[in-house]
Protein backbone atom coordinates (compact mmCIF):
# COMPACT_ATOMS: atom_id res chain seq x y z
CA UNK A 1 0.00 0.00 0.00
CA UNK A 2 1.24 3.57 -0.98
CA UNK A 3 0.96 5.86 1.35
CA UNK A 4 0.49 9.88 1.51
CA UNK A 5 1.83 12.05 4.34
CA UNK A 6 1.73 15.83 4.55
CA UNK A 7 2.22 18.37 7.30
CA UNK A 8 5.64 16.98 7.97
CA UNK A 9 8.14 19.04 9.87
CA UNK A 10 11.47 19.97 7.50
CA UNK A 11 13.60 18.16 9.42
CA UNK A 12 12.23 14.89 9.36
CA UNK A 13 14.23 12.48 7.49
CA UNK A 14 13.65 9.62 5.38
CA UNK A 15 14.87 7.53 8.10
CA UNK A 16 12.09 9.23 10.71
CA UNK A 17 9.36 8.89 8.55
CA UNK A 18 9.87 4.95 8.22
CA UNK A 19 10.78 4.40 11.98
CA UNK A 20 7.28 6.02 12.08
CA UNK A 21 5.27 3.98 10.56
CA UNK A 22 7.46 0.96 11.37
CA UNK A 23 5.51 0.48 14.47
CA UNK A 24 2.15 -0.45 12.38
CA UNK A 25 4.05 -2.91 9.90
CA UNK A 26 6.68 -3.88 7.27
CA UNK A 27 8.09 -0.69 5.66
CA UNK A 28 9.10 -1.27 1.86
CA UNK A 29 10.01 2.54 1.66
CA UNK A 30 10.23 6.14 3.30
CA UNK A 31 10.79 9.10 0.81
CA UNK A 32 10.77 12.90 1.86
CA UNK A 33 9.62 14.60 -1.20
CA UNK A 34 12.43 17.39 -1.63
CA UNK A 35 12.85 20.46 -3.79
CA UNK A 36 14.98 19.80 -6.63
CA UNK A 37 16.93 23.04 -6.45
CA UNK A 38 17.06 23.79 -2.76
CA UNK A 39 16.98 19.66 -1.64
CA UNK A 40 15.22 21.55 1.41
CA UNK A 41 11.75 19.20 2.31
CA UNK A 42 8.89 20.52 0.84
CA UNK A 43 6.75 18.74 3.80
CA UNK A 44 5.39 16.15 2.31
CA UNK A 45 6.31 12.13 1.49
CA UNK A 46 5.19 8.56 1.01
CA UNK A 47 5.64 5.58 2.54
CA UNK A 48 5.35 1.93 1.12
CA UNK A 49 4.36 -0.19 3.35
CA UNK A 50 4.20 -4.47 2.53
CA UNK A 51 0.57 -5.13 4.44
CA UNK A 52 -2.71 -3.23 3.27
CA UNK A 53 -4.05 -3.62 6.63
CA UNK A 54 -0.97 -2.63 8.50
CA UNK A 55 -1.56 0.42 6.42
CA UNK A 56 -4.61 0.95 7.11
CA UNK A 57 -3.99 1.11 10.65
CA UNK A 58 -1.31 3.56 10.00
CA UNK A 59 -3.40 5.51 8.22
CA UNK A 60 -6.68 5.55 10.70
CA UNK A 61 -3.89 6.27 13.70
CA UNK A 62 -1.81 8.90 12.35
CA UNK A 63 -4.17 11.08 10.57
CA UNK A 64 -4.67 14.28 12.68
CA UNK A 65 -1.85 13.05 14.70
CA UNK A 66 0.90 15.49 16.11
CA UNK A 67 4.54 14.72 15.15
CA UNK A 68 7.09 16.89 15.77
CA UNK A 69 5.01 19.95 16.32
CA UNK A 70 2.89 19.76 13.52
CA UNK A 71 -0.69 17.72 12.90
CA UNK A 72 0.10 15.27 10.15
CA UNK A 73 -2.72 14.51 7.13
CA UNK A 74 -1.97 10.62 6.05
CA UNK A 75 -4.06 9.21 2.99
CA UNK A 76 -4.21 6.48 0.63
CA UNK A 77 -1.99 7.92 -1.59
CA UNK A 78 -3.70 8.39 -5.27
CA UNK A 79 -1.93 7.10 -8.68
CA UNK A 80 -0.32 9.92 -10.26
CA UNK A 81 -2.16 10.93 -13.86
CA UNK A 82 -1.75 13.44 -16.70
CA UNK A 83 -2.98 16.23 -15.39
CA UNK A 84 -1.16 16.40 -11.98
CA UNK A 85 1.89 17.62 -13.49
CA UNK A 86 2.35 20.97 -14.57
CA UNK A 87 3.29 21.51 -18.39
CA UNK A 88 6.06 23.71 -19.15
CA UNK A 89 4.83 25.00 -22.62
CA UNK A 90 8.32 27.80 -22.41
CA UNK A 91 9.67 27.30 -25.75
CA UNK A 92 11.69 30.59 -25.36
CA UNK A 93 12.09 33.60 -27.16
CA UNK A 94 8.60 35.43 -27.72
CA UNK A 95 6.47 32.72 -27.67
CA UNK A 96 3.17 31.89 -30.05
CA UNK A 97 1.24 35.25 -30.29
CA UNK A 98 4.65 37.34 -30.83
CA UNK A 99 6.10 34.60 -33.66
CA UNK A 100 4.51 36.56 -36.41
CA UNK A 101 5.74 40.10 -35.24
CA UNK A 102 9.50 39.50 -36.11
Amino acid sequence: MNIFVAGLSYQITDADLKELFEEYGEVSSAKIITDRETRRSKGYGFVEMSNDADGQRAIEELNDAEYDGRTLSVSVARPRTEGDRPRNNNRGGYGNRDRNRY
